[in-house]
């Protein structure tokens, strides 16, 4: 008999080939494997909520995991000894039981992801934003932004040769906001395509830089072709920061 959980971490992707285990490059779902391994003493594998690129962090990432011996595991205990044995980039928030068929990429509801630019160059952002001293007119950006929730394919801005099954995603909110000194952009969907935001971003950048009208987004869009859009943006201003799942995820323990 096993028991199934949701652990809750957070990580700066700047020393990680993503998430996913792959040969040869270190990745994040490879280190928490090794830890939970070692701390428990059995194998456990992790299974992610998704898959982030090369550099792009998470403030809110959730996995899941069996045991396979379902002695007491005390879900604070753990926590604690797990941030004392991981590197200072990756931080668990928190663990819980949940019924055996939860999964944490399948059940998620909706996603968000928020995009970093800074306008000047700034050596304390330098792994957390892009640097982008053009002028932009946000406006026009946003404006573009809301044509994205009249849209369900976007193969245009999904990184080709993908095992994805669809192109179909429910884009809930898109929007930038200027901070002054920076711009960040805040995107919700029920589900992204790989390299997805990274290349709407890419592409509304144009837009700002009036490179790209209204009705020439609407057309990247709608040719459902990857080399019409713009450029994918450096990963290393892309965020995961929210993961929202039904409230039932726990039923049946």
């Amino acid at each position: 008999m096993t028991q199934r959980y949701f652990i809750q971490l957070s990580y700066k992707g700047t020393n990680y080939h993503g998430w996913q285990v792959q040969p040869n490059a270190i990745t994040v779902q490879e280190v928490l494997n090794k830890a939970l391994s070692t701390i428990l003493n059995q194998e456990v594998n992790v299974v992610g909520c998704g898959r982030t690129d090369t550099g792009v962090h998470a403030s809110d990432f959730m996995a899941h995991f069996d045991l396979n011996d379902i002695r007491d595991v005390e879900a604070e205990k753990l926590v604690f000894r797990l941030n004392r044995f991981l590197p200072y980039d990756i931080a668990v928030k928190s663990m819980f039981p949940v019924h055996s068929e939860a999964h944490t990429r399948f059940d998620a509801l909706a996603r968000t992801y928020q995009y970093f630019i800074t306008k000047d160059k700034n050596p304390f952002r330098s792994e957390s934003h892009w640097t982008m001293t053009h002028q932009l007119d946000v406006d026009k950006m946003n404006e573009a932004a809301k044509l994205l929730f009249d849209y369900e394919d976007f193969t245009s801005f999904s990184k080709l040769h993908t095992d994805s099954k669809t192109n179909i995603c429910k884009i809930y909110k898109a929007e930038w906001e200027d901070r002054g000194d920076e711009l960040v952009f805040t995107v919700s969907a029920d589900r992204f395509l790989r390299n997805m935001v990274r290349a709407i971003v890419g592409t509304l950048v144009e837009v700002g830089r009036g490179k790209l009208d209204m009705a020439g987004f609407r057309q990247v869009i709608e040719s459902q072709n990857r080399s019409n859009a713009g450029t994918s943006v450096p990963g290393h201003g892309l965020f995961l920061c929210k993961i929202e799942y039904p409230e039932d995820l726990n039923k049946e323990i």
